[in-house]
């Protein structure tokens, strides 16, 4: 049979666009269907501008704490209308990048949706239908806002928040997980009286417990009005802002309320089931160890498989692919040991296992300081770093590395290296520490605060 394409992208996010280009490269006929902008959730809604927004909103903080410092500083204002054009000139910059590498290697761009009509066909909201012998599938996830909530047609989420035409002086964010504790952050440090409601018993459930508590009490010690076991139980219109009542009975008034309660596989209306490709629970796309559906013309990768829902794992999914399908080389990508961030104020890093997932697997013993940096304590600020590792009692291997501190971000990347690499506890006593740092301590905690 002959087809139109050797390939054709449903999605053009990280995963999509770098399957494509490297497929196109190879010298494959490659087409990519996008219906809203090149980059997809983490260019344009979601990990590079909150990641801005999470440099802007740390200024205010570090301002303050130079004067301190003995630094002259009268106090600043945050403005909104001057960062927000910045952002989205730079968004703009980044989506230009991807369609030009996309169309330089080559392949045909449609600014389309994209639908299948069966194994080898895509139909084009324009009109056209296409034929090709593999089909990839990148639609990525969507936010998920609970319809139960009387008026939750009032509320925001991640999508619309970049493009605010105001600025809020009273923000409720609603969700316990990495993004409604980052939005926490991020608002509260550019002024905003911010308040986070999340109706479980502790927020980031399913990192680390130990973690969780101490990066909950020091959001609350930085300004965040945090609440657990409390959620949205009403929300209405009245005088231009959002009247809130908790499911506790409290009442409260905001500008602006943003729903962080989840992300779902982008699959709704896209004829997958009808092509014969099965869906889990969720909506998510079930694929094998090589990304590959129930339909064998038809693949998926990046966060409509949900399986690690991060644009770099996306994209090794996508080089995986692309070595299985085009290079003659299956090649099963790997999720084990993935380090991850969360750009809460103070950061989150981590790599491996939690201390809770561990123990269920085998005895291990456990390695924690909390302390106040040098940095910090020098000032009188009460901000407790907190650096933890879980390591095999039988091997001695690191299984995993948390740490909860300014720059945990960058740090963790590194650590993730030596875990990567099966790095036993002793390999991290013979390392010397940096000194005065506050990572040298990860090389310095000789006794185990638990075992077992």
């Amino acid at each position: 049979m002959t087809f139109d394409y050797d390939l054709f992208v449903i999605g053009g996010g990280s995963g999509g666009v770098r399957a494509g280009r490297l497929a196109a490269e190879g010298g494959a006929r490659v087409a990519l269907a996008e219906e809203f902008r090149m980059g997809g959730t983490c260019v344009i809604r979601g990990c590079v501008p909150k990641k801005l927004m999470v440099f802007a909103s740390s200024y205010g903080p570090a301002a303050r704490q130079a004067r301190d410092y003995g630094w002259d500083y009268e106090g600043g204002t945050f403005r909104w209308e001057r960062f927000r054009p910045m952002l989205h000139a730079e968004l703009a910059r980044l989506e230009g990048i991807y369609q030009r590498n996309l169309a330089r290697a080559g392949a045909d761009i449609f600014h389309a949706r994209a639908t299948l009509e069966d194994a080898h066909t895509v139909a084009l909201s324009s009109g056209e239908t296409f034929t090709a012998k593999h089909i990839l599938v990148a639609t990525g996830g969507a936010p998920f806002v609970p319809e139960t909530t009387e008026g939750h047609e009032l509320a925001i989420t991640s999508n619309e928040v970049f493009d605010l035409e105001t600025f809020p002086e009273r923000i409720l964010i609603v969700g316990g997980g990495y993004i409604a504790s980052e939005f926490a952050c991020i608002f509260n440090g550019l002024g905003t009286h911010t308040a986070q409601w999340y109706r479980g018993a502790q927020i980031l459930r399913g990192f680390d417990d130990e973690v969780r508590g101490h990066l909950a009490e020091l959001i609350r010690e930085r300004g965040v009005d945090l609440h657990v076991g409390l959620e949205v139980e009403r929300m209405e219109r009245r005088d231009g802002r959002i009247w809130v009542k908790g499911s506790d009975g409290r009442e409260d008034v905001f500008d602006q309320v943003l729903f962080a309660t989840g992300r779902k596989p982008n699959t709704a209306g896209l004829g997958l089931e009808e092509a014969g490709v099965k869906l889990g629970r969720w909506g998510e796309i079930v694929v094998d160890e090589y990304s590959q559906t129930s339909v064998p013309s038809i693949y998926a990768v990046g966060d409509v498989t949900d399986r690690i829902n991060l644009t770099p794992v996306a994209i090794r999914e996508a080089v995986a692919f692309h070595e299985t399908v085009f290079r003659g080389n299956p090649t099963k990508p790997d999720h084990e040991n993935v380090p991850s961030a969360v750009f809460t104020q103070p950061e989150y890093g981590a790599v491996g296992l939690s201390e809770e997932e561990a123990r269920e697997r085998e005895p291990i013993d456990v390695y924690v300081a909390a302390f106040r940096p040098m940095q910090r304590s020098f000032i009188g600020r009460p901000d407790r770093v907190l650096f933890k590792l879980v390591v095999s009692q039988k091997t001695q291997k690191v299984l995993g590395c948390h740490i909860v501190a300014d720059g945990a971000g960058e740090m963790i990347q590194l650590a993730a290296v030596a875990v990567k690499m099966g790095a036993t506890k002793a390999d991290f006593d013979a390392t010397v520490a940096v000194h005065p740092t506050m990572a040298e301590e990860i090389v310095l905690m000789k006794t185990p605060v638990r075992s077992g």
